[in-house]
């Protein structure tokens, strides 16, 4: 059984910090997509960021490029979402999911339907 489990969520001040971290078992992290997604109360879920494990190749959202950085631990299973420079506008929900085909995260753009999804983490952001 597939389970991704995210952490790292939090209060912080608008121009603050956190790193999200998504653990993952019962799968094996190569050739994969992680990616990030969120949802704020009242909007749509958004694709934030992904990471192509096999490559590296990663995606950003153009709100959150140069504050956000995604990177993996394949031998942790793990992939973090360092966050930088937090908006309110970043406050939501947000959540890890794992899709088993690698392309559904490209340099350009990501996919919304991911396989395996975990139950999410609240980000709030103070201004």
């Amino acid at each position: 059984e597939v389970r991704l489990v995210e952490s790292g969520g939090g209060l912080v001040q608008a121009g603050g910090s956190l790193r999200l971290s998504c653990e993952a078992s019962g799968v094996r992290f190569a050739d994969y997509s992680i990616g990030w997604f969120r949802q704020a109360p009242g909007k749509g879920r958004e694709g934030v960021s992904c990471i192509r494990d096999n490559d590296e190749t990663t995606y950003y959202l153009d709100s959150v490029k140069g504050r956000f950085t995604v990177s993996s631990d394949v031998t942790k299973k793990k992939v973090y979402l360092q966050m930088n420079n937090l908006k309110p506008e970043d406050a939501a929900v947000y959540y890890c999911a794992l899709d088993l085909i690698p392309g559904s995260c490209r340099r350009d753009s990501m996919d919304d339907m991911y396989d395996y999804w975990g139950l999410g983490t609240q980000v709030t952001v103070s201004s």
